[in-house]
């Protein structure tokens, strides 16, 4: 139940704490004394957007908070809203986020505003009383989770087939450039080799010439470098006898001379590798041409980027055959989801059609209990061409004021009085099957009054002994019922004008009935009237 409420700095709320007890509690006041104030405030719980413009001081916060007893325990919620309009949520003292402080509060509280009565008109509205009559929570949720992955899978179904049909279009293209690469047998650093292998084998005839000149001028018969090293080392070494120290020249010059030697052979050895090979030559050329046609065709500068542009074509042409795999393997997820999908479907639909032959005569019942005795009411039930979000049923309220009437569409034909009696049943039964602790009644008897509105008063009145019912009302037969009433009223001083509110009783309670009952005069038969009126409770 909805435990207490406290306000600070909304609309002409001050600063306001109450504590509210069980049962009915009726609400009332003047036009304009605040009412509607209350009821915005509590909405804040409920997630309800807020303009900073109805702050009462607008330099300081707006703060509601609402405690609920519930079987878990206490549950505190509490809404901050600055000036600036940032908004700040609190369960249990805990930062909670707008969605969760609005899920939670949905499932303590529920309000029903002015004109809500205009939601029977809506199918989606009809079917959630259906689901609620009939507890479908399970099965709707099991639907639905079958009716989003159905639409995911079809999603991503019509992705991959866009996928492939454009890749396909590219495909023989993409297949072309591909052979290309692929016959060409490219590999990485192999034009750098070709390029110089083409150089050696261009200028065979120079290279030759400048190593026989080099062995030429190292080793001529007439003045070989290594005889001249020989005769040098020969000469030194006859001075050993006298300068013993210059045995390390001798040394030197004897490495000089091997050193000479092996440069010669190896001379000889790169002057006999250069060949002259013109249909090598040729080969080379036609290689580094394919290899040259490539890189202009691909734009790219090195062999290594045709590698990798290779790469990728043989990339997408994979990822081509995997959409065409996945898009099988997907149509198979999506006809197994269908029928699953189908089969909670008709779960769900013969659970409707069974609740809602037991869910007419309970409503019809209780609304011709509402001064409507010739009243029929009827739920329509008719299968849709396709799945929606909600099922296979398309439903519609039906429904005959009065005797020999054809029932038609409840919105058609129904008066605003009508409406509010045919709400007030509805509203009864959901509270009831969804077990919500707290109920908000803005004016739900609007378009009635006299036996009517009594009636009504009596239903709400019922529907205390199990649920916590708050009831703003203008009809003294509604007032009249319950034990708890609260005025709100409104405290005018010099330079302000503040909204309050207090619990009512005794000859308090008679005045505010009989002020409903006359008007702005109150008259000793209207206070009578009054006195009637709670005696008779």
């Amino acid at each position: 139940m909805f435990k207490r409420l406290f306000i600070q700095n909304y609309a002409l709320i001050e600063s306001l704490d109450i504590v509210f007890p069980e049962g009915l509690i009726i609400i009332t006041g003047e036009t304009g004394a605040g009412k509607s104030i209350l009821l915005g405030a509590v909405s804040l719980l409920l997630g309800a957007k807020c303009d900073s413009s109805v702050f009462k001081d607008s330099s300081k916060n707006c703060v509601v908070e609402g405690e609920f007893e519930t079987d878990n325990g206490e549950i505190l919620l509490r809404r901050v809203i600055s000036p600036a309009g940032r908004s700040r949520c609190f369960c249990n003292d805990e930062p909670v986020s707008a969605s969760y402080l609005s899920e939670i509060s949905s499932s303590l509280i529920d309000i029903h505003e002015q004109h809500k009565h205009l939601l029977l008109s809506k199918k989606d509205f009809q079917l959630e009383v259906l689901d609620t009559y009939c507890s479908n929570y399970k099965l709707l949720e099991n639907y639905q989770d079958f009716y989003e992955k159905n639409l995911q899978l079809n999603r991503e179904l019509e992705q991959l087939e866009k996928t492939a049909q454009e890749n396909e279009k590219e495909r023989e293209y993409i297949e072309f450039q591909l052979n290309k690469l692929t016959e060409a047998n490219l590999k990485e650093g192999e034009e750098e080799e070709l390029e110089n292998i083409q150089k050696r084998l261009a200028n065979g005839e120079q290279i030759r010439e400048s190593y026989l000149t080099a062995l030429q001028l190292l080793n001529n018969e007439e003045n070989s470098l290594i005889q001249i090293f020989k005769q040098v080392e020969q000469n030194i070494s006859k001075t050993l006898d006298f300068i013993p120290e210059a045995q390390l020249l001798v040394k030197r010059v004897e490495s000089c001379r091997i050193e000479s030697k092996d440069i010669i052979d190896e001379i000889e050895k790169y002057s006999n590798s250069v060949e002259s090979n013109p249909q090598l030559l040729s080969e080379i050329d036609n290689r580094l041409s394919v290899i040259y046609s490539l890189k202009k065709r691909f734009n790219c500068e090195t062999v290594q980027e045709l590698l990798k542009i290779q790469k990728e074509l043989s990339g997408k042409i994979n990822d081509n055959e995997n959409n065409i795999e996945k898009i099988s393997s997907l149509k198979r997820s999506i006809k197994e989801n269908q029928e699953s999908l189908e089969n909670a479907a008709n779960a769900l639909s013969n659970s409707r059609i069974v609740g809602a032959k037991k869910l007419e005569q309970t409503l019809q019942e209780q609304i011709q209990n509402l001064e409507m005795p010739n009243a029929v009411f009827s739920i329509s039930l008719n299968k849709l061409t396709s799945l929606s979000p909600s099922g296979i049923d398309d439903l519609q309220f039906m429904f005959a004021a009065n005797k020999g009437n054809k029932q038609v569409e409840i919105q058609k034909v129904a008066s605003g009085g009508e409406l509010s009696r045919v709400m007030l049943c509805i509203k009864k039964i959901m509270g009831e099957h969804k077990g919500m602790p707290t109920m908000i009644f803005d004016e739900i008897d609007i378009g009635v009054s006299g036996k009517i509105a009594d009636k009504m008063g009596n239903l709400l009145d019922l529907m205390g002994k199990r649920t916590q019912i708050f009831a703003i009302t203008h009809l003294p037969q509604v007032a009249s019922k319950g034990k708890n009433h609260i005025l709100v009223y409104k405290d005018v001083e010099e330079s302000d004008t503040k909204t309050k509110i207090k619990f009512i009783k005794g000859s308090d309670r008679v005045l505010e009935i009989a002020r409903l009952l006359s008007g702005e005069q109150t008259t000793n038969e209207a206070i009578a009237n009054a006195k009637v009126l709670l005696e008779e409770k």
